[in-house]
């Protein structure tokens, strides 16, 4: 019989930023499958939780079917949590494949929710969360990323975007090609001492950014074209 598969998030900046059923399931767990082990150690060790951790990431094609193998073997054996970088699985994370094998053997799944970097820019950025998109990370050649922002305009959507920064400058001109001049907020550095939201239009996001030294990934919320900004920036 397969054990549950749980989908922990796990925080984006701050330690402090995990529920105590997360930590529960993390020190229960047969086995923790993190993105990112170096990591994930830390928030362990912060609070003395010593399951054992393999590494999963589904980003090389070389390794991945070996790695999603092992997660299935350890859940023949026991539960498994299966954790990212920073914040909920799968949101532009690793995992989708594990999961979908999972279900198609008739495995339980339970997510364990957590820190989210693209509902924390959402919730602060000051445009309509709805409708809105989750785009995840923008890709990384421009005529794709602007066939992306093509295909979204005249929807009257917001757009949650992922973006590092040696990237947001080139992608924010993309934006404003394709979507015209709409609001827009730069979240970085979510939950961490440098914290930073910024609000403006696309054409002073763009100005500001050439400006200025970007840092840590960003996420990026563009408005509708008919949102405005009441506040002060």
């Amino acid at each position: 019989m397969i054990h549950t598969l749980y989908l922990v998030g796990t925080p984006i900046g701050n330690l402090e930023d995990i529920s105590p059923r997360a930590l529960q399931v993390l020190g229960a767990v047969g086995l923790i499958a993190s993105e990112n082990p170096a990591r994930t150690q830390r928030l362990l060790a912060r609070y003395d939780i010593d399951t054992p951790m393999i590494r999963f990431t589904d980003a090389y094609n070389r390794k991945k079917e070996t790695r999603m193998q092992a997660v299935l073997d350890a859940l023949e054996r026991a539960d498994v949590a299966l954790v990212s970088e920073a914040g909920m699985p799968l949101l532009a994370d690793p995992g989708y494949e594990l999961v979908q094998s999972v279900l198609a053997g008739g495995g339980p799944i339970e997510a364990v929710p957590g820190p989210s970097a693209a509902s924390a820019a959402l919730s602060m950025s000051g445009l309509p969360l709805s409708p809105a998109t989750f785009v995840g990370f923008a890709p990384r050649r421009s005529s794709a990323r602007r066939e992306l922002f093509r295909s979204y305009a005249g929807q009257g959507r917001t757009l949650v975007v992922y973006e590092s920064p040696n990237r947001l400058l080139e992608t924010l001109v993309d934006a404003r090609a394709e979507l015209g001049n709409r609001p827009v907020s730069l979240s970085c550095e979510l939950t961490k001492l440098y914290e930073e939201t910024w609000r403006g239009s696309l054409e002073e996001a763009i100005d500001h950014v050439r400006a200025s030294t970007a840092r840590g990934e960003y996420v990026i919320v563009i408005g509708p074209e008919d949102a405005q900004y009441d506040q002060d920036r």
